[in-house]
């Protein structure tokens, strides 16, 4: 046990239901070195992972985005879509191309979805909305604007209702205007703790890889469980988690680094992203 041996191993763990496949058999009790794990909402694992105070774990597509020249990116490791994706949806009352110039109500969770639909608005229509930061409540969303966004469990709890209104799926909407899958959340690691404890970070890829494989094995057990937390049927489930891609292969980084790229035109981002994965022989080499 080296130096860093005694500091605990911070894991950043989504609370979101569509990352579950990848933690549910993850038992941090089992790797060769005490580790923490914090279960949270994105933007505080976000904030973990770019001071520094989480070591690896999951975090938003913008967020690594702005944190990239910290981190290096997890093989096999992703949650994307290559269409729809069931869970960031745009509601409104008239088609979108009718609302230009107009209100759109925003959540302030995640950054990953607002900044896609600011691209989608911007680049595919030439629109320029203006956005309100309000509570995941529909009803009271649309009482203030043209249009909602809702991602996560409040989307698709919001899209089991009967309420008359469009619902523009964005995953979907991405897939058609660019041809490409869309990365939502993404796997990463602080270079520093690659540098510092390169063992346990090669034995926590390797179970989150592992707990991945098992999850898609038989989905069954994670169907049952959103069932009893979230409501629905299972045959909602599975095609929803059938549906969502955990790789993070070729066409899932050329889709992100298509939105990075975006996100920077737009001034969302204020440098050019430099996608870096972490490899298995990882070593951050010390500047003499």
């Amino acid at each position: 046990m080296g130096v860093h041996g005694y500091n605990k191993t911070i894991i950043g763990k989504i609370q979101y239901t569509n990352a579950w496949p990848i933690f549910y058999y993850f038992n941090p009790d089992s790797l060769c070195e005490p580790t923490e794990m914090i279960t949270a909402v994105p933007s505080l694992l976000n904030k973990g992972m770019n001071d520094g105070s989480i070591d690896i774990g999951a975090l938003s597509s913008f967020a690594y985005g702005l944190s990239s020249e910290k981190l290096l990116l997890l093989p096999d490791l992703s949650v994307s879509a290559n269409g729809p994706v069931q869970s960031i949806l745009l509601f409104s009352r008239q088609p979108i191309e009718t609302i230009l110039n107009g209100t759109i109500a925003v959540t302030n969770t995640s950054a990953t979805s607002i900044n896609l639909l600011k691209i989608l608005m911007n680049k595919a229509l030439n629109g320029n909305p203006t956005y309100l930061s309000i509570e995941p409540d529909l009803k009271t969303m649309m009482e203030v604007a043209d249009a909602a966004l809702l991602i996560g469990d409040n989307a698709i709890k919001a899209s089991w209702e009967d309420h008359g209104l469009y619902v523009t799926d964005l995953s979907a909407w991405w897939k058609e205007w660019t041809g490409y899958s869309m990365t939502f959340a993404v796997w990463a690691v602080h270079r520093d703790a690659v540098e510092n404890k390169p063992e346990i970070i090669q034995d926590i890829v390797k179970a989150l890889q592992a707990s991945k494989h098992r999850s898609l094995s038989d989905l069954n057990p994670i169907v049952g469980e959103a069932i009893t937390t979230v409501g629905g049927t299972q045959d909602y489930w599975m095609r929803y988690f059938e549906n969502l891609c955990y790789d993070f292969g070729k066409e899932q980084r050329q889709g992100l680094e298509l939105y990075l790229r975006y996100a920077h035109e737009l001034g969302l981002i204020q440098h050019e992203v430099k996608m870096e994965m972490w490899e298995e022989n990882t070593r951050i080499r010390v500047k003499e």
